[in-house]
């Protein structure tokens, strides 16, 4: 399937400062120069913050992690996960019609969905607070019918169940999720015929939670106290103000989820410097300017390197296409080295690009 950005675009994009916080913390998970690999949790955040995934929302978190413009599209167009249009304000409802729902009445609950929200997926309701589509299998099967509906699953479902469950949360409701016809998790609907001791109990695990948390259709919009970096935070708590100052730590600080810092994990995981090999040439530092000499050229064009990098290569002194095109080996160690993106500059092949936007060869 196709996927654009929507035609209708906001200004502009920042994260709150409680997200912004959060979103350094994720970008400190990972090495100097693998900022990247952040890229699909701080779509997600942006995402959750603003309801749905925009241009200036995509662009900034690029820019976060140094990457071009282009990179995060390519990663925000092919996840289904992220909506590219607005959606409903209160929920934005995924019916599953793949082959189990399907046979189950799914087709039912997508006539109500363009009976109660609009004619054509991803169309907002009359009022704003709704959207639809339909999706590819969501792996509830024995449970189908089913939609998800923000963060859960709502199983079981009915027609006139889901009439319902539009209507509570119209009215500001969160419902139950979960199977809607009283199964306890997904036993066959006839009743369970192992573990019968748990079918007991009002709710599973899982609603459970939901239920306690009660924000199953809330999205993450920074009024939350986030739980940041612990590396950083210290033992007071989270504080978002200081984590959004404080500088990225290095490999050996980042404590993973099991509580161990790399420093303190066996040897087989910890992070070793890269030594350079014996024969390998040594650093040698480019021939740099002080000021573009006439108008700088727009460094961009160059596939990989996006605005952080560009601001970065202008203050080493680097604003022109020739520049890049008469780096030799030794040279391009030396930038890889201030730029900490180890390899960055021949994966992309800056240099031939840059021979070619010199010579006024147009990009493909």
């Amino acid at each position: 399937m196709l996927r654009r950005l929507h035609p209708d675009q906001p200004e502009s994009f920042a994260f709150t400062p409680a997200n912004q916080a959060w979103a350094e913390a994720q970008i400190s998970k990972y090495p100097q120069g693998r900022q990247a690999s952040a890229i699909i949790p701080l779509l997600w955040r942006a995402q959750e913050q603003e309801g749905w995934l925009t241009r200036p929302a995509i662009e900034h978190v690029a820019a976060m992690l140094d990457m071009a413009y282009i990179r995060a599209l390519e990663v925000a167009t092919f996840y289904f996960m992220f909506q590219l249009q607005p959606v409903g304000s209160v929920a934005h409802i995924q019916v599953c019609g793949t082959t189990s729902c399907m046979i189950c009445g799914a087709e039912d609950l997508v006539k109500v969905c363009k009976e109660k929200i609009a004619r054509r997926p991803h169309q907002l309701s009359a009022d704003g607070k709704f959207s639809w589509e339909e999706v590819e299998c969501l792996g509830a099967c024995a449970n189908a019918p089913m939609a998800q509906i923000g963060k859960d699953y709502y199983e079981d479902l009915t027609a006139e169940r889901l009439r319902r469950l539009i209507d509570e949360l119209a009215a500001g409701k969160v419902p139950t999720p979960g199977s809607q016809s009283g199964r306890f998790a997904s036993e066959p609907a006839s009743g369970a015929t192992t573990l019968t001791g748990f079918t007991g109990e009002a709710q599973n695990g899982s609603v459970a939670r939901a239920v306690a948390l009660g924000d199953t259709v809330k999205r993450i919009d920074g009024t939350e106290v986030p739980i940041t970096a612990p590396w950083r935070d210290g033992p007071g708590g989270p504080d978002a103000s200081a984590a959004a100052v404080m500088p990225r730590p290095g490999l050996a600080e980042v404590i993973d989820e099991t509580g161990v810092s790399f420093d303190e994990a066996p040897a087989k995981n910890a992070a070793k410097p890269e030594a350079r090999a014996k024969d390998a040439p040594e650093p040698r530092k480019p021939e740099m300017l002080g000021k573009a000499r006439g108008a700088a050229d727009d460094l961009q064009a160059i596939s990989g390197i996006g605005p952080a990098l560009e601001k970065k290569l202008n203050a080493l002194g680097v604003f022109h296409y020739w520049q890049i095109a008469a780096w030799t080996e030794e040279e391009v160690i030396w930038v890889d080295d201030q730029l900490n993106f180890k390899g960055r500059i021949g994966r992309d092949d800056w240099i031939v690009q840059a021979r070619d936007l010199a010579d006024g060869n147009e990009k493909t």
